[in-house]
């Protein structure tokens, strides 16, 4: 059994820190159209990429005390990742992606809620920011549902993403 780093716990989640040999879990989460169409790239991952992306956050936790984490539901089963990473040099940014199974069940906003209570208890900053791609109703109402407020959007691949922010 792979060694656990508990980082967050929510009501039914659980955010570890990511396991060197994550990167199937990662490329499978990202495998379909449907959980990569709102994504940067717009396609699904290749595993080179999973383990690309997932090198990068296990050194950025290291770095910061932040980056995106393995959510695991409380039997252990894989659900995504979550967590708040460095946007550029100035501000932090939420971002998640859940297992179609997973979807409509609450989970993203429980996950995205939770986030945000660690990050401003911990003091990382006065504030972060999410987008989203302006197809994605059903994130942006995550966001808003976490009390985050919709400001000027940020451009992403050249598209206008929807962009909201929450101070403390």
């Amino acid at each position: 059994m792979k060694s656990e780093k508990l980082i967050l716990r929510s009501p039914r989640l659980r955010f570890v820190m990511w396991d060197e040999g994550d990167a199937a879990l990662l490329q499978q989460l990202h495998s379909t159209v449907a959980t990569t169409q709102y994504l940067a790239g717009n396609a699904p991952w290749s595993l080179d990429k999973a383990e690309e992306r997932l090198r990068g956050w296990i050194e950025e936790h290291a770095r910061d005390g932040m980056t995106k984490y393995k959510l695991l539901a409380e039997d252990g089963s894989f659900v995504g990742r979550a967590g708040i990473s460095r946007f550029g040099s100035e501000e932090f940014e939420l971002g998640y992606s859940l297992r179609e199974e997973a979807w409509g069940k609450g989970l993203a906003t429980e996950a995205a809620s939770a986030l945000a209570g660690w990050f401003f208890a911990r003091e990382f900053a006065s504030g972060f920011i999410a987008f989203t791609h302006p197809g994605n109703i059903a994130s942006q109402r995550v966001l808003s549902k976490i009390g985050m407020r919709e400001r000027a959007p940020i451009l992403v691949d050249g598209v206008p993403n929807t962009t909201f922010e929450l101070t403390a």
